[in-house]
């Protein structure tokens, strides 16, 4: 943008020391090679104004994606290609999702926070696993963090989701893991457990999900957004329900019969 508005200086500056020339050069016989010269200079100055324009088209963002590590001598690289033999797992830069680069959080500052989690997790029936994953991809476990849409908090809550939750705020972390695991869990109800569609909604509102059939939105965020937590979460356990077998013995005949039911005779109803 510098570059082309100079270019755009430079041309006016020609045009104007053309008039300035005209007016000087009334009468003189070297007018109309002055005037010659000029329109050479105005083409150039055209052609250089087509080739910063040139230039300014081509300067447009890219995906990329950007992988870090430290070398052995301490040093954090930067590179488009990761280091070999080392899996890079990767999140969305603020600003511009279509560049992706690590992010690295300490467990010292995951764990400052891992009571809280627990504890809301446990009340609402939410995956310990599932929360701190939310947290680690919706703010990277900061406090403080703000998107550019105005989400707050470790679990981003928007303003309006916050205080219907009763958060008075947001960067306090207890209020804000209370609230977002709250609304976590009413989102799970809504979609009968679906992890996937509740996170679905999460990112993309609950109004987004059903406008889909109840799916997850066909958004490249939120695909990705759902895709990544999956992964730092990982599975839901199942829960394999737990069927109480009866032995039941019986005298026929004059001998022992024993057999196994899943209904609960009558006498230890």
């Amino acid at each position: 943008m510098i570059r082309l508005w100079c270019k755009l200086l430079t041309l006016k500056e020609i045009l104007n020391r053309r008039r300035a020339d005209r007016r000087r050069g009334e009468g003189n016989p070297y007018a109309a090679l002055a005037d010659r010269r000029m329109g050479r200079d105005r083409r150039n100055g055209f052609r250089s104004l087509g080739f910063s324009l040139l230039c300014f088209g081509l300067a447009a963002p890219a995906s990329a994606q950007i992988y870090s590590w430290t070398d052995g001598n301490g040093r954090l690289v930067l590179s488009d290609r990761p280091q070999p033999g080392s899996p890079a797992r990767s999140y969305t830069v603020p600003r511009a999702e279509n560049v992706r680069a690590t992010r690295y959080v300490s467990s010292s500052r995951v764990n400052v926070y891992d009571d809280v989690i627990l504890e809301h997790a446990k009340l609402n029936n939410v995956r310990p696993d599932l929360v701190r994953a939310v947290i680690q991809v919706e703010s990277a476990f900061n406090p403080y963090a703000r998107s550019p849409k105005g989400a707050l908090g470790l679990m981003q809550l928007m303003p309006a989701t916050a205080r219907a939750l009763g958060v008075a705020n947001p960067f306090n972390a207890v209020e804000n893991v209370r609230g977002g695991v709250v609304y976590l869990r009413r989102l799970l109800d809504r979609y009968g457990n679906n992890e996937q569609l509740a996170l679905a909604a999460y990112n993309a509102g609950p109004g987004a999900v059903d406008k889909y059939g109840e799916t997850v939105p066909p958004y490249r965020e939120t695909q990705n957004y759902v895709s990544r937590i999956k992964q730092i979460a990982g599975p839901a356990a199942v829960s394999v329900p737990m069927t109480k077998i009866y032995k039941i013995t019986e005298i026929v005949d004059g001998r022992e019969s024993v057999t196994y039911t899943d209904k609960a005779p009558s006498a230890a109803r």
